[in-house]
């Protein structure tokens, strides 16, 4: 058999169609009937983990959340609602990819098959350095020069996920649907904001570059 694979699903029909069709592919399924996941000693050696949201005894999105503690699996979600602000909630938390039901099996074992074709993500790097500023993004802390500096969450998480893409150009939209809360304040205009006081808390050094059209990108940056 290829690669194992979980599935994560409690209707028993869809469970056994999925199941039938990743054998058939050469895979070898594991099914969990209900949502389980508190510690690293779980989860079974798997490539993928195929996750329905809505499970007896805890939601999806829970799960996903735990898993991510301690695991970088490819995780795939299997969902009946097509609301755009659940697609986005899944992928901030670590999802890899998201499904809405009904759909082809054979369309789902494309995915899987899709997905372990990419090389899974390297452990992120704790610390980036990038010009004066040292981000810490496990410690979630910031220092220009060895000064601390105190940042709200988002404007951290703004921080972070241009640091994680130094000198790279990251576009508005990107930053919208994956740093800020959709449900509250989800619009480029709110996103400029953040910036702005972002910069201020930074002080003369400019790191945070405006990229004209695009969105913006973290450069080394000069006194200003």
């Amino acid at each position: 058999m290829g690669d194992r694979i979980l599935l994560v699903e409690d209707d028993d029909a869809l469970g056994s169609q999925i199941v039938g069709h990743l054998r058939g592919a050469g895979f070898e399924p594991v099914w969990w009937r209900e949502g389980r996941l508190r510690v690293s000693g779980e989860l079974p050696d798997v490539s993928l983990v195929v996750l329905d949201l809505m499970l007896p005894g805890t939601y999806g999105l829970d799960m996903l959340k735990a898993l991510r503690t301690f695991s970088e699996v490819p995780v795939l979600i299997l969902s009946a609602r097509n609301d755009t602000l659940d697609k986005v909630r899944a992928l901030k938390l670590g999802a890899d990819d998201y499904m809405t039901k009904p759909f082809w099996p054979e369309e789902l074992v494309e995915r899987v098959r899709a997905r372990l074709r990419r090389p899974t993500l390297q452990k992120e790097q704790a610390v980036v350095e990038v010009g004066p500023l040292r981000i810490d993004l496990q410690g979630h802390t910031v220092q220009v020069r060895g000064r601390p500096v105190e940042l709200t969450r988002v404007e951290f998480e703004l921080l972070a996920a241009l640091a994680r893409r130094p000198q790279e150009a990251v576009t508005r939209q990107w930053l919208v649907e994956h740093v800020l809360d959709p449900e509250r304040e989800g619009t480029e205009r709110t996103l400029d904001v953040h910036v702005s006081r972002l910069r201020r808390k930074l002080g003369p050094v400019k790191c945070v570059e405006t990229v004209w059209g695009v969105g913006y990108r973290l450069v080394p940056g000069e006194d200003a």
